[in-house]
């Protein structure tokens, strides 16, 4: 970033706290993308709390986002690991912020898997949990017993900007990568696994690129969406696949299991929005297909009598490209900085909550005053 665009994000984001200033201090954990604009972000939580570590998500770290991140706050390595076995994540809090009171600001469900242990064991206590995902708020909603009130912003208006935004970005990083190999997009049939607000914005833009799209989702209330939206909808996920010369995963979930990668089309591609530990089950594949380099970003699996080509090793194909949704993504993170504020307020509930309307009009407020050059 140009240094007059990086004083004007500072400015913005120190707006923002002074807009929702806690009740009382409280440390913090982030997960994040490490992207270019991203340390700005960091000192806003900072600023708001006791930053006690940033743990980057894998496979979208910019070097030079974390040198500067590390001057702010320790950077820790994160993995599904860490936090799906209780004593390990125990372990990790207690060294980092033992006694203390504690926001975890979350992008795909990475404490969840714990968070009732830890809730129950923990020194300190856990004030409570944001979550920036539909993943990771489908991953908190479907605990049996949520031990703390979690703030989802995951399904703000405030965050459809970012999400179509996304689907442009993961379209143009797919459409760049299959050219690489002298393919296109036109004339080859899609698939889009989940029609959520990600799946159907890439529908969409396939849609206008004048490529024949089929949408496949668990959810019938999606089916019939997408129905009404012109596209079409298979009953039989194996036979989209076999048809299909472009696949994208956009469920936040499990879309491909290893049983599912042999109905692919000879010479199909394969892209995701979000990491492969996510979307894609990848591990039993090496047993049974050769893996090479086809490209940059392009890899070849290929076994006797069948091939298909998987993009960015399975991780989100726009990242890279730099991922970027330009100055949108503030308004998802400054409605981050306003959850922390609603857990440190104590009046919430376990539970799900929402961010008010009334904060969520007053962030956009400011932000188009920042962002908006007419």
């Amino acid at each position: 970033m140009e240094s007059f665009e990086r004083a004007k994000l500072d400015a913005h984001f120190a707006k923002i706290v002074s807009q929702f200033p806690t009740d009382r201090r409280v440390s913090s954990f982030l997960v994040t993308h490490l992207l270019p604009e991203r340390p700005s972000f960091v000192r806003a939580v900072a600023l708001m709390s006791d930053l006690r570590a940033v743990l980057p998500k894998p496979k979208s770290v910019t070097a030079a986002a974390l040198r500067e991140t590390e001057q702010i706050a320790p950077c820790d390595t994160l993995s599904r690991e860490l936090f799906r076995d209780p004593d390990s994540a125990l372990e990790y809090f207690e060294a980092r912020a033992a006694g203390e009171d504690v926001v975890l600001l979350d992008v795909g469900g990475y404490f969840a898997s714990s968070l009732n242990e830890v809730c129950e064991r923990f020194s300190g206590r856990i004030v409570g949990v944001v979550e920036d995902t539909e993943n990771g708020h489908r991953r908190y909603e479907g605990l049996s017993k949520i031990p703390c009130p979690v703030v989802s912003v995951a399904r703000s208006p405030l965050k459809d900007p970012e999400d179509f935004l996304v689907g442009q970005s993961v379209v143009f990083s797919t459409e760049a990568l299959m050219r690489g190999r002298g393919d296109i997009l036109h004339g080859r049939p899609a698939l889009v696994i989940g029609f959520g607000k990600l799946g159907s914005s890439i529908a969409r833009l396939l849609h206008a690129k004048g490529v024949q799209v089929t949408v496949y989702d668990i959810d019938p209330v999606r089916r019939t969406q997408a129905l009404s939206q012109g596209f079409a909808v298979a009953r039989d996920r194996h036979d989209a696949l076999a048809h299909s010369g472009l696949v994208l995963c956009a469920t936040g979930a499990l879309s491909l299991r290893g049983e599912d990668f042999p109905h692919l089309r000879n010479g199909a591609y394969v892209a995701t929005v979000t990491s492969s530990e996510d979307e894609l089950e990848l591990a039993g594949l090496p047993e049974v297909y050769h893996r090479a380099q086809a490209g940059e970003g392009v890899t070849r699996y290929q076994t006797t009598g069948h091939f298909f080509y998987l993009l960015n090793g399975g991780n989100a194909v726009n990242f890279l490209h730099g991922a970027s949704v330009g100055p949108f993504i503030f308004l998802v993170q400054a409605e981050i900085l306003a959850g922390i504020r609603m857990l440190t307020r104590a009046d919430l509930e376990v539970g799900m909550h929402e961010v008010d309307a009334s904060d969520r009009a007053a962030i956009a407020a400011t932000w188009l005053s920042y962002f908006n050059n007419r």
